[in-house]
């Protein structure tokens, strides 16, 4: 079956997507048209919000994703129409029932009686010729005894009256597990009263200790949160777990038995048997694989909810902006790597200084970094957060610059992986691995989005469990965060590297590389017009990429807005009309109160569009995010083994999953803020409370040294 393809769209999707998101259907028809024709999530939603009806990037993309699921329903319905056809037993109610259902499931439940199927018990009874047998059974009448019904079927291959009718429930026992109203009964009892359970596997318990709180679990199924249920399937999955999901037998029997069973006859009887034998060795594995596989997607899209928020919370963290800046790599044997970035984030020099044990060369490092300091006018340093940060902050802070120069520890997470990488060879192929760390983390403290994109969100050190959810949903889910992000701040078209401009709507690593060649060979960019001269840049690609890149100082002041080239003409109109240039109507705000956007109005650019517009004249180019502002863990508390119950610390939220947050309080190990710790109130989600890099207080409750743990509270520092 070929994949999905939004154009293959009808009326009836478009009908269900406007039902379920409660708004019109020429919104979710028009959505649909626009992403047919590759139109990007975010031009979407920021540049033909006339056309969506102002659908957020939120409905967009469920309209995305779900007139692609709808199409694949659909196409999965031909296919099994077209199976049963093919097998001359289509008839017309079934073809209406395949083509009404609602959900795959339904459709799976009614296909399953088709399905080509390796050899089974039942097929090999039908081959003997039994199948006659089985239906005389499954009629249950008062008046037949099986046995004496069984004499008929004996021949060489079916030499007894006990084979015949085994064979028989065979056959009938396969009918039963492909019922589909059974499957639904049995279904509904593990919706309701499933419970998922764990232990260790024999003889490896020492060996798999991390696991040690599953050894003997036992939940319902419904209330295990999804981080449990993710460590008990790596658990499984690594060898040192045996994880089931059950129901109560005798209900499953009892239920199966309603349906199936219709009087106290002979072959009802041995039809109670025979339901007995297929939900234990067929319908239970079968509906415990689906409820399997059911839980883990649900635990993995509530994991990758968790990654994808934090992943937007830390590519739109405070940024300092174009500043010079030194940036430390700390380290004790193997010294300090530093860097020194001019505003656009390249390498100037690098040094390695020894402040720290065993070399101890305070003097000589002080005197290096005072004279890089004057010699670059330094008024900011980064030193990355790992090892011997906090030693190498006290060194720092311990120097007499003559002025004030601010200090800030930057997250590491991910700069190893970045400074081995293929980007970071290609960027400074004459540089060491560490060199290149040292640049990255400088480079955070400019612009944490330019610089994030370059490594797999997986390495950031964020989100619960990415490793063990689906990788090909978590890749989908996090490159639209990715996009959104930069496409929401926005491009410096003439500075941009080509890892961040491939997030561009509609450009990609192909155009992308492009445009960095282009401004290679030709020098910076003057105009937006100019990406036309870009080998492969078509109309239809500028369109979507031109109102989120930005050129500072060219030709054109709108062009370092997000204003849209096509655009341009409303703001044109609208100096000419005011009898001033652009320049004065974007620095005088008197002159813009004065327009009235009633008079500029069009088919292609409603109010929506004028009042973004007029928002983005009032500030041209601004970026979303906030700067970025100094934080000082406290004095003293250096290592795990400084830290005592009762203590209140300052410290930075570093990470937020389900079961509670992580906090950087200094000590090179992040303490856990349990969610019961977080709030005096009930609480569902940490994110309801907190947020990523969010400097707070907190009480230290708990320290486990030799497991490097630390436990600590929101609520009882307050």
């Amino acid at each position: 079956m070929s994949a999905p393809a939004i154009s293959s769209y009808n009326n009836s999707h478009i009908n269900t997507i406007a039902r379920e998101l409660a708004v019109k259907t020429w919104q979710v028809e028009n959505t649909v048209k626009l992403l047919a024709e590759d139109c990007t999530v975010p031009f979407i939603s920021r540049y033909r919000k006339e056309v969506s009806g102002e659908l957020d990037e939120v409905a967009i993309t469920y309209v995305k994703d779900r007139v692609l699921k709808l199409v694949e329903t659909d196409q999965r319905k031909q296919f099994i129409i077209a199976e049963i056809d093919r097998q001359g037993k289509l008839t017309e109610e079934l073809k209406s029932r395949i083509e009404h259902s609602e959900t795959i499931t339904e459709l799976e439940d009614l296909y399953l009686p088709f399905k080509p199927k390796r050899k089974t018990r039942a097929t090999a009874a039908k081959e003997k010729g039994l199948e006659e047998l089985a239906i005389i059974i499954f009629k249950q009448d008062p008046g037949l005894e099986p046995e004496t019904e069984a004499k008929r079927f004996l021949n060489e291959k079916v030499e007894s009256i006990q084979i015949a009718i085994e064979g028989a429930q065979d056959i009938i026992a396969e009918w039963i597990s492909e019922n589909k109203i059974v499957r639904e009964s049995i279904r509904e009892l593990f919706k309701k009263t499933a419970r998922i359970s764990a232990k260790s596997v024999a003889g490896l318990k020492e060996e798999g200790v991390k696991y040690s709180d599953y050894f003997e679990f036992d939940e319902e199924l419904k209330k295990c949160p999804s981080h449990r249920l993710l460590a008990m399937r790596r658990g499984e999955k690594e060898g040192f777990l045996k994880v089931g999901i059950s129901i109560n037998e005798e209900d499953a029997l009892s239920s199966i038995e309603k349906i199936i069973i219709k009087n106290n006859s002979r072959s009802s009887a041995v039809l109670k048997v025979t339901i007995k034998d297929s939900y234990n060795r067929l319908l239970y594995p079968s509906i415990e694989t689906e409820f399997a596989k059911i839980s883990k997607e649900s635990a993995d899209a509530e994991a990758i909810k968790v990654f994808a928020e934090n992943l937007r919370q830390l590519l739109m963290a405070p940024f300092l902006g174009q500043k010079k800046v030194l940036a430390l790599d700390p380290g004790f044997r193997t010294g300090c790597k530093l860097v020194i970035l001019n505003e656009l984030g390249d390498l100037l020099e690098n040094y390695t200084i020894f402040p720290n044990p065993p070399q101890n060369m305070m003097l000589e490092s002080g005197l290096k970094m005072v004279d890089l300091v004057k010699k670059y006018n330094i008024e900011d340093i980064a030193i990355g957060n790992g090892t011997a940060s906090r030693e190498t902050r006290d060194f720092v802070e311990s120097i007499d610059f003559g002025k004030n120069v601010n200090v800030f520890i930057v997250s590491e997470s991910g700069a190893s992986i970045y400074s081995a990488s293929a980007a970071a060879r290609e960027e400074f192929p004459d540089q060491d691995v560490t060199v290149r760390g040292a640049v990255s983390i400088g480079r955070r403290l400019l612009d944490p989005l330019a610089e994030l994109v370059k490594i797999d969100a997986k390495n950031l050190g964020i989100g619960q469990y990415q490793h063990d959810v689906d990788q090909s949903s978590l890749k989908s889910s996090l490159d639209s965060v990715v996009e959104s992000c930069v496409n929401s701040v926005g491009v410096n078209l003439n500075t941009a590297s080509r890892h961040l401009l491939a997030y561009v709507s509609g450009l990609g690593p192909a155009l992308a590389a492009g445009i960095v060649n282009f401004r290679r060979e030709n020098g910076p960019f003057k105009s937006r017009e100019e990406l036309l001269k870009v080998p492969r840049m078509g109309e239809k690609a500028f369109i979507q990429c031109a109102g989120f890149l930005r050129i500072h100082g060219g030709i054109n002041p709108l062009d370092s807005s997000a204003v849209h080239p096509e655009s341009y003409h409303i703001v044109e109109k609208m100096a000419s009309d005011m009898k001033v240039d652009i320049n004065a109507l974007l620095s005088d705000s008197m002159i813009r109160k004065n327009i009235s956007l009633n008079k500029y109005t069009s088919e292609k650019a409603g109010l929506p569009t004028l009042k973004d517009i007029m928002a983005e004249l009032d500030r041209p180019g601004r970026d979303p995010r906030k700067k970025i502002s100094v934080f000082d863990f406290a004095k003293g508390v250096n290592n795990i083994e400084d830290l005592k119950p009762g203590m209140i610390l300052p410290g930075i939220i570093t990470n937020i999953t389900n079961f509670g947050v992580f906090v950087d309080i200094g000590v090179k190990h992040d303490g856990l803020v349990h969610i019961s710790q977080i709030s005096n109130v009930f609480i569902q989600n940490p994110a309801d409370k907190v947020h990523l890099h969010q400097e707070i207080l907190v009480k230290v409750l708990d320290i486990d040294i030799q497991r490097k743990r630390i436990q600590l509270s929101i609520k009882e520092a307050v």
